[in-house]
Formats: structure tokens, C-alpha cells, sequence
């Protein structure tokens, strides 16, 4: 989403000119960088800032962009930040000399009181009107050589066994130019290390199976880890996955040319069991998902082996032995693309209940961004500079025990739902609410300092609309059910008609209601603003 720094730093300008010292009303994030205001601590300080952190960057011990309103000056500099506490463990690279901030006022016969240590990137004369586009421009420049700088230091040792660090991700997909926000990012990589299937819908063309080729790209050691297969819409059985034994020739077992069969084999090696191993089945719904990837479904619950054949031994034609049965590899992660249209299959509630579904919508900021912005992706960059993770998320995946805090608020809004999905038979079970706390323990270790309220937003989406589905008379009562579900504190039915569903597209809910699930509220409005218009409305939308 199109960011502007105007208002952020207009409202810290107006605030140095005051004693108030409180920065809680200030936005914490910006480009998917963490932001920290400060007007000083007990007393007012000579120099009040706004520092943009990367994770693992702190003001104490880090670097980062940072502005610094030197008031006495009346000069607002942009500057390299280097932390004053102690001594960064990453420098700023540069290539030219910039100047330290110490040197340039001393040029002036002045000493500056702090951050002396600190480089200008662009100083601002506040006697002078200020050039917002111009300001802008910085500001995106610096961000985009910090998160450059961080990315190759983060990634520069592929071999190592590095814990797991979501944040160098969403690096990657900016120096990419892939244009995926940071909250979608973290929900497919929270669902995928929740259960190893997830499934990708929505817009045609919104970046679907190209984020899913991203997070393979970034964190495989090689491209045998991975296998991108289009779907065919004749896949009436397992046999373009899985083969088949010759009938002809019992020594012959014939592989499909997609190196499914490969891919699976390789992840079942004893020596790449801690390697992280991806199959990417884009456009799945081409065919009936149910005829080609029933073994599938069944042993990812079960954990038992699929049987290929029986009988003696065989082999392929490139003279590879071929397993009777391969078992489950823990290390094997299947991502499914999906578009809507009038030439594809809807997936039945079994499909929809293993699976973590994850919908792919663009705002009109977020398309303005992207024409704006410069250059061609290039996904080349990404190519195993987060392998040295791959061992750690692997491990990830496979724990068991994600305690988590406030447990209350979750079961809470578990039994909620629970019971007005039973209302149209859209109520789930043990696995779909085991699955779920086990989403949100895993989102709050990957960055606990997403919301728990907008962990349990996305697992929502995820996990309980997708098998939401039916007629006016079905469905119009629950859909407004549940939007109240959405709402802090007590509304009405007809506050919820007058208040968001009749005013969805142009007001959106600013309408004095505080929103509690804002992405689950967003879907079940278009939801009913579907099953009014045609009778009939699915979460599944072109």
C-alpha cells in the first residue's frame, strides 16, 4: 500500500513546538519498518526523532534512518542513524563519503548536542517551505538502501544452520520488487508452518504463485527442492503426480515428466530430511482437486506411506529404483494456486478443512504503488539467500508446543463463530480449532508484536469462511451474524445493515463502529452484498 510520510512528520513537527512529551497516538509501522518517535524522556529533548527499525535493529545497539529535528538550528536532517548506546554489530555501507553530522556543524562553529556519530543523507531548512515530494523521495531512497544494506548482511551465508527469522522474507520481496505486503507475507508463512498445505485465491494476476515461487526461491539450496506443476483440466487420477506401474513391462514404472514423483523421492532422503522440499500445483482447481490428490489428502492426516505398487521391483527408464510406497516426507510443503472463473472446480469442504486458504485482493493504493514504482521483478535475487533458515523452519513446522498467552480471547471467539457456522452447517471440528491455535501460537513467535486480535482476524479467513457457501434465504441471517461477530462491543442488526453492509463501497466502517476483525468484516460484507445481488454468493470470487 502507497505510504506518505507527510502526515507522520507533519504532526512531529507541530508537536516539538510543544511540551507534550506522549508519542502513543503516532503510527507504529511504515514501508514494514518499525517506527519510534521521541520528544525525550521525563524532560524535553534538545533533538526529537523518528527512527525506522528494521528487526534486529534497535536505537540502543542498531542502524537505521532516522530523522533528527535539531530545533535551535530550526534544521530537520536525514540521517544514517548509528546508534549512540552501543556499537552497531552491521555498519552503513556507502558508496560515496557522506558527511557526519559532528562535521558538518562543526564547519558552521557549532557543536551539535548528540548524534554527532550519525551520516546526513538530506538536510531540510525549516525557514524555508517545505518540498513534500521531494521529502518523500528521500525517504523511500534511504529505506530502499537500508533494506538492501540488511538484506545482504542477513543473507550473505547460505551454508549456515541459522534460526529462522521471518523478517529477511519480506526484504527479499522488496529488493524483488514483488509487490506483497508484509501482513500477507506473514500470514502464508505462519499458515505454511502451521500445516504444510496451503492454499492460494483471489485476484488473477495478484501475485499468487509468484509469491509462493519467492518463499521456495529464497529458502531452498537448490531448485531440486522445488517444483512449480501446472494443473491439467484432463487430471482425472493420481497418475500425473504419482505414475503408474507399466502394465506391459513389470520391471518399468513410468514417472510423470512434472518430477512430482522426483521431488517427493528427493525430500524422503535421509540427508535432506532437514531441508525444506516445496510442491507449487498453480491453477489447482482446473480439475476436480479430489480425483488427482486424494492420497494426498488422506496420508497428510494420517502419516502413513502411499502405495505405488505392488508386486516385484521396479524401476523408471532412467533406471532409478522405485519404492513400493513412499512415506509421508515431514519436509514436504504443498502450496495450490487457484482462480475463479466459469472454466474451474470448486473444492469441496474435506479439501477446504486441510487446508490454511489464504485470499489475494488489491486496493487502489496498493495498484497505485505498484504503476509507480520502478523497475522489473526479478525474483534472480532471491535464489537461496534464506537457505541457511531452511533447517530451523523445517523444525518449526514440526513442533508440536506453541504455548500461547491469553488463550481465553481466543476460545472465546472460537465458540462465537462456532456456533452461528452451525446455523447454516458450516461449523467445524477439533482439527480446524486445533489448527487454529496452533496459527496463532506460531504468528505470535514469528512477531509477537502482531496483534492477537489480527492473528485471530486472519485465521478466521483462513480457516472458518472458505467453506461458507449458500442461497439469500441460507445465508443472509449468519452473514449478519457474524459481522456483528466483527464489531467491538454490542451492535444491532439494523446497526450492521445501515452502518456496513449498505455502505461497504464507499464509506467503508468508519462510521463510529470500532472494527475488530477489519479483513473477515471486508470479505463477509462482500459476501452479502454477492448473495443479495444473485441469490447466491461463496467465499471462493473471481
Amino acid at each position: 500500500m502507497a505510504e506518505n510520510i507527510k502526515p507522520l512528520l507533519t504532526k512531529f513537527l507541530e508537536q516539538s513546538k510543544t511540551s507534550n512529551l506522549t508519542t502513543a497516538h503516532y503510527i507504529n509501522r511504515y514501508s514494514d519498518l518499525k517506527v519510534k518517535v521521541s520528544f525525550g524522556q521525563g524532560n524535553i529533548a534538545r533533538i526529537p526523532w523518528i527512527t525506522f527499525l528494521a528487526e534486529g535493529q534497535t536505537t540502543a545497539d542498531g542502524i537505521y534512518p532516522v530523522y533528527l529535528l535539531f530545533k535551535k538550528e530550526k534544521l530537520l536532517i536525514l540521517a544514517y542513524g548509528v546508534s549512540e548506546t552501543n556499537p552497531p554489530k552491521i555498519k552503513w555501507v556507502f558508496d560515496s563519503h557522506p558527511v557526519r553530522i559532528e562535521d558538518h556543524f562543526q564547519k558552521l562553529g557549532i557543536t551539535p548536542d548528540r548524534y554527532g556519530d550519525s551520516f546526513i543523507f538530506k538536510i531540510y531548512d525549516l525557514n524555508l517551505e517545505l518540498n513534500w515530494g521531494n521529502i518523500q523521495n528521500d525517504l523511500d531512497d534511504i529505506i530502499k538502501e537500508y533494506k538492501s544494506l540488511l538484506f545482504e548482511k542477513h543473507t550473505e551465508s547460505k551454508e549456515l544452520n541459522l534460526e529462522f527469522n521471518f523478517n529477511d522474507f519480506p526484504l527479499g520481496l522488496s529488493k524483488a520488487r514483488l509487490n506483497i505486503s508484509i501482513s500477507l507475507a506473514l500470514r502464508f508463512t505462519a499458515a505454511l508452518l502451521t500445516k504444510p498445505f496451503v492454499i492460494l485465491t483471489g485476484l488473477s494476476g495478484s501475485g499468487k504463485t509468484k509469491l509462493a515461487q519467492a518463499f521456495a526461491l529464497w529458502i531452498c539450496q537448490s531448485d531440486r527442492q522445488f517444483k512449480i506443476v501446472p494443473v491439467g483440466a484432463d487430471w482425472t487420477n493420481r497418475e500425473p503426480l504419482l505414475g503408474y506401474p507399466n502394465s506391459l513391462e513389470s520391471s518399468n514404472y513410468v514417472k510423470p515428466d512434472n518430477g512430482v514423483l522426483d521431488l517427493l523421492l528427493e525430500a524422503s532422503q535421509k540427508e535432506n530430511q532437514n531441508k525444506p522440499h516445496f510442491l507449487i500445483l498453480d491453477e489447482m482447481n482446473l480439475s476436480h482437486v479430489e480425483r488427482y490428490f486424494a492420497d494426498f489428502l488422506s496420508v497428510m492426516e494420517s502419516g502413513d506411506a502411499i502405495k505405488l505398487y505392488s508386486g516385484t521391483s521396479r524401476k523408471s527408464s532412467d533406471d532409478k529404483a522405485i519404492p513400493q510406497e513412499i512415506s509421508w516426507p515431514k519436509n514436504l510443503f504443498i502450496i495450490g494456486t487457484v482462480n475463479i472463473d466459469e472454466t474451474t472446480y470448486m473444492f469441496s469442504p474435506k479439501v477446504l478443512d486441510r487446508a490454511n486458504v489464504i485470499e489475494f485482493r488489491i486496493t487502489q493504493d496498493e495498484l497505485s504503488d505498484y504503476l509507480a514504482s520502478a523497475g522489473e521483478l526479478n525474483l534472480d535475487g532471491l535464489e537461496g539467500k534464506g537457505s541457511g533458515m531452511g533447517s530451523d523452519f523445517v523444525r518449526l513446522a514440526l513442533e508440536r508446543n506453541y504455548p500461547l498467552e491469553n488463550a481465553d480471547q481466543l476460545n472465546k471467539a472460537l465458540l462465537f463463530f462456532f456456533k452461528e457456522l452451525k446455523k447454516t452447517g458450516a461449523e467445524f471440528g477439533y482439527r480446524t480449532a486445533s489448527e487454529i491455535k496452533r496459527f496463532v501460537g506460531i504468528a505470535k513467535k514469528l512477531d509477537p508484536d502482531w496483534d492477537l486480535d489480527e492473528i485471530i482476524d486472519a485465521a478466521i479467513m483462513q480457516k472458518l469462511l472458505p467453506k461458507l457457501h449458500g442461497s439469500r434465504s441460507k445465508l443472509v441471517s449468519v452473514l449478519t451474524s457474524l459481522a456483528k461477530l466483527c464489531i467491538d462491543g454490542t451492535v444491532s442488526e439494523d446497526e450492521v445493515k445501515k452502518k456496513l453492509f449498505e455502505v461497504y463501497d464507499t464509506d467503508g466502517f468508519a462510521l463510529g463502529l470500532t472494527v475488530k476483525y477489519k479483513v473477515s468484516l471486508e470479505k463477509i460484507c462482500r459476501m452479502h452484498k454477492n448473495v443479495i445481488a444473485n441469490g447466491f454468493t461463496s467465499y471462493a470470487e473471481a
